[in-house]
């Protein structure tokens, strides 16, 4: 069976990034957009990379234009929307898609790892949170409602 470890995604500058440089870590998958009523999110996101970055957790962001064209730039300016307007620090990878034919295989194991309400897979809309323990193992999976403060206890336990 495959592990969080197995993946790898290119980063907003193009590199490939093995997600194995993450192993150990506790991990908040999060798919993203820049124009959403949920992009005030990053703010909150920044806030609990910052609170417990040095402890070993880490925030890795995936923009995704899926739902509604909520994130029509390109890689340079999701980047610049990011670091300019929430000051993101957190690792930000390049788009993908999250559903159907073209999703991208890390998206497509988180979703059979965990699965959405009602015992769904599809993502539902931007900002689907996926929590992976120091193990690897994907151990909860939040809506868009959840806001990033609201998960705090739960990275903390795992830390």
């Amino acid at each position: 069976m495959a592990s969080i470890y197995d993946f790898s995604a290119k980063t907003l500058d193009g590199k490939e990034k093995s997600l194995a440089a993450f192993r150990g870590e506790v991990l908040l998958i999060v798919n993203t957009a820049s124009k959403c009523g949920f992009t005030p999110q990053y703010e909150g996101l920044e806030a609990l990379y910052q609170k417990y970055h040095g402890k070993g957790f880490d925030i890795l962001g995936f923009p995704c234009n899926q739902f509604g064209g909520q994130e029509p730039g390109d890689e340079t300016e999701i980047g610049q929307f990011c670091a300019l307007n929430y000051g993101v620090s957190f690792p930000m990878f390049a788009k993908i898609e999250v559903n159907g034919d073209g999703a991208h295989p890390l998206y497509q194991f988180l979703k059979r790892a965990q699965k959405g309400f009602a015992g769904t897979q599809a993502i539902k809309w931007n900002f689907t949170k996926f929590l992976i323990d120091r193990q690897g193992t994907v151990v909860a999976r939040f809506a868009p409602l959840v806001k990033p403060a609201e998960i705090d206890p739960e990275v903390a336990r795992l830390l």
